[in-house]
């Protein structure tokens, strides 16, 4: 009698073995991870942050990972159509320009309107202050969730004919990017056109537009100054770009895992914001003719800012920014309006009527 219940503990404890590995083998199995990251010109941000991240976030998280990372303009994406792309599950993470989506949904644009927050330290209180609301709607709209948001620094004017001063864009086709930047161009009497950053260049030097929005850094590594002539370091707005994980995605991890996710992605958040703070005063010295460490050497005209010019785009924040974007997205959401003027609003002085 005393056999056959040796017998079965052997077979149980096989039985438990077997189960225990196979969980274990399972649990081990890497996880994929689909990542549309930033334009590859964007070298700074690439190759020196992003990239290495998710080379690395495997490790440093914790967690096993099959990263499959190629550059948007590698895999021939239009920074427009992000959103979309999430909401299929088409990849699980995207960096995004967040300027570029807003024409998905005009909420998005809130965090980053130009002439509200035009130094570094002004929008990161606004990010701040929106991030929980914009999450949300992310959350909501198109079942992805915020992974960072951060920018690529003040956004300044490149133009390849000689400027004076803000209004002598005046007549000219000039790169925009955002709805309410086209809407301050055309308050100026300038021609918006919408290009995405990897278009810039060859517009610029083909004529297609005379002027070109963008970060000192961004001008720089994307080498620019090499079609342009004159750079107006007037900052309207910060660029805020975001990586955003669809919701099918987060939900293949573990509470700790996830943990561990959120504390690298805010690492790398926070290892952009820096860039935006210390890169673009080399980059802009580096881009005139002056003294330069970290990148190309160039020799464009750096023209003055006048106080006449940060006028126009203060009074245009009144008259012509906030109006615009409260009638565009209060007609697609009617929470909008109260939304920004107890976030973003609050935070840097401004409210909309």
């Amino acid at each position: 009698m005393g056999f056959l219940p040796r017998r079965l503990a052997i077979g149980l404890s096989a039985a438990a073995l077997a189960l225990g590995l196979g969980a274990q083998a399972q649990a081990q199995a890497p996880i994929p991870l689909r990542v549309a990251g930033n334009f590859s010109q964007n070298t700074k941000h690439v190759d020196g942050v992003e990239r290495p991240f998710f080379a690395g976030l495997a490790a440093a998280s914790g967690t096993p990972l099959a990263v499959n990372y190629n550059p948007l303009d590698v895999l021939g994406i239009q920074a427009a159509d992000s959103l979309r792309l999430l909401r299929s599950n088409t990849f699980d993470v995207m960096s995004v320009q967040i300027g570029m989506v807003a024409r998905d949904d005009p909420f998005f644009e809130g965090l980053d309107l130009i002439g509200v927050s035009t130094t570094v330290p002004q929008l990161r209180q606004a990010v701040e202050s929106y991030r929980e609301a914009f999450d949300a709607r992310l959350q909501q709209r198109f079942g992805a969730k915020v992974m960072t948001l951060w920018p690529f620094g003040p956004q300044i004017i490149y133009c390849n004919a000689p400027i004076t001063s803000v209004r002598d864009l005046r007549g000219l086709k000039v790169r925009s990017f955002t709805p309410t930047m086209s809407a301050l161009l055309q308050n100026l009497g300038a021609t918006p056109v919408t290009l995405q950053f990897s278009e810039v260049y060859p517009a610029l030097q083909r004529g297609v537009t005379s002027c070109a929005i963008t970060s000192a850094t961004s001008g720089n590594t994307g080498n620019w100054p090499e079609v342009t002539t004159h750079i107006l370091p007037l900052g309207l707005s910060g660029a805020v770009q975001g990586h955003f994980m669809t919701l099918a995605a987060w939900r293949r991890f573990s509470p700790e895992q996830q943990a561990a996710l959120t504390r690298e992605f805010r690492r790398m958040e926070d290892s952009m914001w820096n860039l935006a703070s210390n890169s673009n005063g080399d980059a802009l010295s580096c881009s005139t003719g002056g003294a330069c460490t970290e990148h190309k050497p160039f020799r464009n005209t750096l023209v003055a800012v006048s106080e006449a010019d940060a006028a126009l785009v203060r009074d245009a924040v009144g008259a012509v920014i906030l109006p615009t974007w409260r009638d565009t997205c209060n007609r697609v959401w009617a929470q909008c309006t109260r939304t920004w003027n107890g976030t973003v609003g609050a935070a840097r002085g401004f409210t909309i009527n």
